[in-house]
């Protein structure tokens, strides 16, 4: 006779059983265990039907999120074999939504044009090449975690220090560099190659993320980033270059998931200050203008499931704070409300910041002077 705790322990296979991701004898004990229990019996047959229902041939037309409801299902049951930090979940969810999108694409589908835009112009690319552009730029993250570059081969390099970058004059197209080299390597691959290129670097590059390596840095050209917050950046441009090859393809795409949406808001808020800087000092030709002591801020507040709140420093590239941390003293001279996943879309200089619908309040020029410098924080 079963003692409690080894029904407990088969009644947490079921999941992994009605995904088929038992073992053998861990199937068979199950079978067995049917026999003398009908509710696990139930449990488990309405759970395989559910799991019947998400085939890889029809994987992104799941309603009410079934198959993420199956796989929490499955994960309170059993732990993830390999864990992901919080910082790389994000990075996840977004190459396997992509994937998911990839699996589906015909012949005639991976022969379409997607529009890439930047607030340096607009890329024309096939899926193929989309996919040589995010593994190429992945592959700066990847030589931090010491695994092979896909556009040079070399495996690791010596860590960039925190701190300005030393690259190029020209750093946006220094990556557009490395795209076009790895697209002229892939020319002649089929796009599923490509596909499986690209999608054997980023399962490499989770399996790296390890707490260990969340303050390595990342040097991109144009800036020096922690780990942690590569990772995150990789999560933003894979999951709007993923929307923009669905729209080419007509194909439905969701946004990210709140958590994930909310801790991409929070790096482009924290990057919002060096753009301004950016800006500003573009205006000046070059020379800032001089520092009469001021410490303004304005309150970003983004409504939707991304929802929070950010003081942005507006004369200096300090970094800024979540609300209840505030990033300097006085009050904010201005508010700006706005959906999180349009602050999102504009920071990837997919929206005009002159027609974007927004709440404002206070000091109207630094709420413009905000709204035109997030399309700053797109690149190639």
């Amino acid at each position: 006779m079963l003692t409690e705790q080894d029904h407990e322990a088969l009644r947490a296979l079921l999941g992994a059983w009605a995904l088929r991701a038992c073992l053998p004898e861990e199937g068979a004990a199950l079978e067995r265990h049917f026999a003398r229990c009908p509710d696990c019996a139930e449990e488990g047959e309405r759970l395989r039907r559910a799991a019947a229902r998400l085939h890889t041939d029809d994987p992104l037309d799941q309603p009410d999120g079934l198959r993420q409801q199956v796989l929490d299902f499955c994960l309170t049951r059993r732990a993830a074999e390999l864990p992901v930090a919080a910082w790389a979940a994000p990075y996840a969810a977004e190459t396997a939504k992509l994937d998911a999108l990839l699996r589906d694409l015909g012949p005639g589908e991976w022969q379409e044009t997607a529009e890439l835009p930047w607030h340096g112009g607009v890329l024309r690319r096939r899926p193929a090449e989309v996919l040589c552009h995010l593994a190429a730029v992945d592959g700066l993250l990847a030589q931090a975690l010491g695994l092979p570059d896909p556009v040079t081969g070399a495996e690791g390099r010596v860590p960039a220090q925190a701190g300005p970058s030393a690259g190029s004059a020209d750093p946006f197209h220094a990556l557009l560099d490395r795209s076009d080299r790895l697209a002229r390597t892939q020319a002649d691959a089929a796009p599923q190659e490509v596909r499986s290129l690209w999608r054997a670097q980023s399962r490499a590059m989770l399996r790296g993320a390890e707490p260990a390596a969340a303050d390595k840095c990342v040097d991109y050209g144009f800036a020096v980033v922690p780990v942690r917050d590569a990772f995150l950046d990789r999560a933003f441009e894979t999951w709007i270059h993923g929307e923009d090859v669905a729209r080419a393809v007509d194909y439905p795409y969701a946004a990210p998931a709140p958590p994930h949406l909310r801790q991409m808001v929070d790096l482009a808020a924290r990057m919002l200050p060096v753009a301004l800087a950016g800006q500003r000092q573009a205006a000046y030709a070059g020379t800032a203008p001089a520092a009469d002591g001021s410490a303004r801020t304005l309150r970003l507040v983004i409504e939707g499931p991304a929802n929070g709140e950010w003081l942005i420093p507006l004369d200096g590239a300090g970094p800024q704070q979540e609300s209840g941390e505030p990033a300097a003293t006085g009050d904010p001279v201005a508010e700006l409300v706005i959906d999180g996943v349009e602050f999102c879309q504009l920071a990837a200089a997919h929206r005009d910041p002159d027609r974007l619908p927004v709440g404002e309040y206070g000091d109207r020029a630094a709420i413009r002077e905000v709204l035109a410098a997030v399309p700053l924080l797109s690149r190639p």
